[in-house]
């Protein structure tokens, strides 16, 4: 039923690996495991994600609907077990999980070597569209012209933040919490599909995005989260490259912008495979907003943006094609539907 999905998943996972594999081994780089010490090292971390995933469903839905009382627990969890984690859901958040988390580590490497395989930066290029797109003028100084350089970079600091906690949060949701398995396969292929033409587009057209270029068109922006993360990027950038740190990952590199791309895939997402309005509104809302913050804080030019929409669309369609969906004219998804593609989380 989802063979296509299975081969694009752990093919993905696979070119991914190699490429990050190969480019360690011929610019002599370390591969780095890109979060640290969280959840221990990557060979204890997949079993606790994988376990996670497990206690998310379970632990809060069965002390719900015990209320509390012990002697209910068994048969609430085991109900749980026979009705939801069949055999398609196991495997497809197992494999979810690992083909996502080999697609992450390898791009947050991939991206650290860039500077290593292509010394050239495309900066000046995309400053000078930006400008001639707006018959002149700088987007960044257009978007303080209107909205001001004081309180609003607060809110747009947070919006451009969520996205880090967005990630694995929408990964997990997808992949265990979608009455449709359809659905899971469609969501995890596609963001392995996105951080993947990611990469390739920071190789085929490398920039380090104006806030770090042109950081004096942004000195009267008030201090706020989105700068302190721009500031350590750079701190990171830094070390990495100059400085002869091996022990992390300089993570400086514009085009595409996958905060433009990954927000708009989950939005998307919603808007295909569930039916509550307002979480549709509320995703669309955080997908404009992002793209404002981008270009507010000088993360990215508008060339950026507009790639990452084009990277969260291919993602979109090729994941959907994989995953069994099938697009009528009008653009509306139709899962081909079999006993384990039925909701069964009612």
């Amino acid at each position: 039923m989802y063979r296509r999905a299975y081969a694009l998943l752990v093919g993905n996972a696979v070119l991914m690996g190699v490429l990050a594999v190969l480019v360690s081994v011929i610019y002599d780089k370390q591969l780095v495991d890109p979060e640290g010490s969280f959840l221990g090292p990557s060979w204890l971390r997949l079993p606790l994600l994988l376990g996670m995933a497990l206690a998310l469903d379970f632990v809060p839905r069965t002390l719900w609907l015990s209320r509390g009382n012990p002697k209910l627990w068994r048969g609430i969890a085991v109900e749980r077990w026979r009705s939801h984690w069949n055999r398609e859901r196991r495997t497809l958040v197992a494999l979810g999980i690992i083909c996502f988390y080999v697609v992450y580590v390898s791009y947050r490497n991939l991206k650290s070597f860039l500077p290593s395989v292509r010394d050239v930066l495309y900066d000046r290029e995309l400053h000078m569209l930006d400008k001639a797109l707006l018959f002149g003028h700088d987007p960044a100084v257009v978007l303080h012209g209107i909205l001001g350089e004081g309180i609003v970079a607060w809110p747009l600091s947070y919006v451009y933040l969520w996205f880090l906690p967005l990630v694995p949060l929408a990964v997990t949701a997808w992949l265990v919490w979608s009455r449709n398995i359809s659905y899971g396969y469609w969501f995890v292929t596609s963001q392995c599909i996105a951080w993947t033409l990611g990469t390739a587009s920071y190789y085929a057209l490398p920039t380090l995005g104006p806030g770090f270029e042109y950081a004096q068109l942004y000195f009267g922006l008030p201090p706020t989260e989105a700068s302190r993360l721009m500031d350590a990027l750079a701190d990171g950038r830094h070390s990495v490259l100059w400085a002869g740190t091996t022990d992390t990952v300089q993570s400086v590199a514009g085009f595409a912008s996958l905060h433009v791309a990954i927000t708009l895939l989950v939005a998307l997402m919603v808007q295909y495979t569930t039916q509550m309005r307002w979480l549709k509104v509320v995703f669309w809302v955080n997908f404009g907003l992002t793209c404002i913050a981008t270009l507010y804080f000088g993360w990215h030019y508008i060339a950026d943006d507009v790639a990452g929409v084009m990277i969260a669309f291919v993602s979109f369609w090729v994941g959907g094609i994989a995953s069994g969906q099938k697009f009528d004219k009008h653009l509306h998804s139709h899962p081909t539907t079999t006993t384990s593609a039925v909701p069964v989380d009612r």
